[in-house]
């Protein structure tokens, strides 16, 4: 039932791939025209939308991800192609990934090509349903454009509409993030091995700490990505969302743990601005090799755990429970928030977290919520109320 479908992008000198990325919206405008696509199957025209424009590797497995989903489910539920189907058969599975049936769902993730693979880890919330959609409006669009698709029934079916929290409430406080370091830092480092692995994850904490960078913008950069121009400044070059270069302040914490894991693994403590080493080495191995996103987040989450089990020790329940509940991705969210609230510019951290608004930026202000509060009760006490 969940055979491989191959979604591989389209080789780089293959013309379907070359038409698709000259292609315009509208380009396709007349029923009279000739298709721009050979494709004659509908996993032949999601290789190509996949292939149209430039994806990061991130973006390009995410989108093989929910077509995979969705081609899978017009074979097997619907029963029809990209032709067949309507506005019904769309709203149909908008709702089928709400809560997919149970012969759709393993909480283990196994390869597709494992005959255990199954397509979800369980229901979908609104926010994931959202992005899903997106992604088959998308090359239902995409099909319409090339000529494949002479209606496309995407256009009438409206969007998820997900929840957004007005302010961001997943971020560690500066005491939860305290505990974090100190986690990394009593981790045993008694063979050369833990040692490395040690340095590293101190490294990676501080980094995300600091700089405000998403996950994979640091495990995909290089070693020479960390660099100053003589000025004592440091800086560290991401490549962000869009595949949008960015340049993060590294502060001298960071420019330290970044040292002190290079030396770890046995490197000098800097390199050059061409050094091409992944900047995240795995600790298991010499040879140099990196890491994967996942293996990353599950570094830091076992770092969260054991300083969640030290803040519940000490008494301090509130950092314990934000420790249990984080995420790499709170990290990022940690760092916007402190400077938010500590008077930073907000168009200096909408450049720093590469956020095309500012509007996004501003939701990690909180200092207008912590004036209300304190001037409600203030107000409360003047009124001898305590």
């Amino acid at each position: 039932m969940f055979v491989p479908i191959n979604l591989d992008p389209l080789p780089p000198a293959d013309p379907d791939r070359a038409a698709a990325s000259r292609l315009g919206a509208g380009s396709f405008s007349s029923m009279d025209d000739e298709p721009v696509t050979s494709a004659t199957s509908d996993a032949e025209l999601a290789r190509e939308y996949i292939s149209h424009g430039e994806l990061s590797p991130k973006s390009i497995a995410n989108l093989q991800k929910e077509l995979y989903r969705f081609l899978t489910w017009c074979r097997e539920e619907a029963g029809k192609t990209f032709q067949q189907l309507n506005v019904g058969d769309l709203n149909l599975y908008k709702e089928f990934i709400r809560q997919p049936p149970p012969a759709w769902i393993s909480t283990t993730k196994w390869p597709r090509n494992d005959p255990r693979y199954r397509p979800f880890t369980g229901p979908l919330s609104d926010t994931s349903r959202r992005q899903a959609m997106i992604a088959i409006k998308g090359v239902l669009t995409f099909a319409e454009q090339t000529g494949y698709l002479r209606r496309n029934p995407a256009r009438l079916v409206r969007n998820v509409r997900a929840a957004h929290a007005s302010r961001i409430t997943r971020y560690l406080s500066p005491a939860a993030i305290a505990y974090a370091l100190a986690a990394a830092e009593a981790r045993p480092g008694d063979t050369e091995a833990t040692a490395r692995q040690r340095a590293r994850d101190r490294f990676l904490l501080i980094a995300f700490a600091q700089t405000g960078a998403r996950l994979n913008e640091i495990v995909s950069a290089n070693m020479g990505a960390v660099y100053s121009e003589g000025d004592g400044r440091w800086w560290l070059d991401v490549l962000g969302k869009g595949n949008k270069p960015r340049r993060l302040p590294a502060p001298p914490a960071t420019i330290g743990a970044y040292r002190d894991y290079r030396r770890a693994f046995g490197l000098l403590e800097q390199t050059s601005r061409g050094d091409r080493m992944p900047l995240v080495l795995s600790s298991r191995t010499k040879e140099y090799v990196g890491i994967t996103d996942e293996a990353a987040s599950e570094a830091l989450k076992a770092i969260f755990q054991l300083a969640a089990d030290d803040a519940a020790a000490k008494g301090d329940g509130d950092s314990a429970s934000m420790l249990r509940l984080a995420s790499p991705h709170w990290l990022r969210h940690s760092m916007l928030t402190n400077h938010a609230n500590s008077g930073v510019q907000l168009k200096t951290l909408q450049d720093t977290a590469g956020h095309a608004n500012i509007a996004t930026t501003a939701a990690y202000l909180h200092k207008t919520d912590h004036e209300r509060h304190d001037e409600i009760l203030r107000s409360n006490g003047d009124r001898g109320i305590n």
